[in-house]
């Protein structure tokens, strides 16, 4: 079972470290232009990507404890599992974290030094992160569900991810993901910890949203 628990760890501290990181140097003076929106997007659903055919078959690839709740919901997870899942997700992402404020402390980056997520108005970020962690969450529960095409599953997780970044990161830099978000915040500290019950809120309730809704449109005709 650890290495279920292993490859969480892994997968999440790899999302953080390589979605995260894009933020943080997206804003460091280089000669070369900052990646953007766009790539920062890209990094975070090709990251999924890279981890969903490398630990998929081992734990399932949830690296996102919104995901787990839902999986649970579904009664695709034991509660032990659940439970460790998340736990082993906040420790990854919490890895992955340190890495990268170790690397940015010192790289002159402008931005932020572990790509922490915030927001300046409450209800259209509390929106934003429900929603949006509801659609990704549903897409997450469709392509893998019975009779789906498993072997695209990490493909249109991933593609769904970049969509979501790329609508969401001006609002609250886009989370749909707890671990990831708790994370950077605790190396952030501050402004970034004040915000970070959201973080955790909206993307549980988007979750929750989701399973309702998926178990509707999976009813057997």
């Amino acid at each position: 079972m650890i290495r279920k628990y292993l490859a969480e760890l892994t997968g999440t501290m790899v999302l953080v470290l390589l979605g995260c990181g894009s933020a943080v140097f997206a804003g460091t003076v280089q000669p070369f232009d900052p990646v953007g929106t766009l790539g920062v997007a890209m990094a975070f659903g090709l990251s999924v990507i890279a981890m969903a055919y490398t630990i998929g078959k081992i734990s399932g690839c949830h690296i996102n404890p919104a995901i787990t709740l839902a999986m649970w919901f579904s009664e695709r997870i034991s509660s032990k599992d659940a439970v460790m899942y998340v736990l082993f997700q906040i420790a990854g992402a919490i890895l992955g974290s340190a890495i990268l404020y170790l690397l940015a402390r010192n790289s002159g980056s402008v931005t932020t030094l572990t790509g922490a997520n915030g927001y300046t108005s409450l209800i259209p970020a509390f929106m934003a992160e429900t929603v949006f962690t509801f659609i990704f969450v549903l897409v997450v529960l469709g392509v893998t569900s019975k009779g789906a095409f498993e072997n695209m599953a990490g493909l249109a997780i991933g593609l769904t991810l970049i969509l979501i970044h790329i609508v969401c990161i001006p609002i609250t830099g886009t989370s749909v993901n707890p671990a990831r978000s708790i994370g950077p915040a605790l190396f952030e500290g501050s402004e970034a910890l004040r915000q970070l019950w959201l973080f955790i809120v909206a993307p549980f309730l988007g979750a929750a949203i989701a399973v309702l809704v998926w178990k509707r449109l999976d009813k057997p005709e």
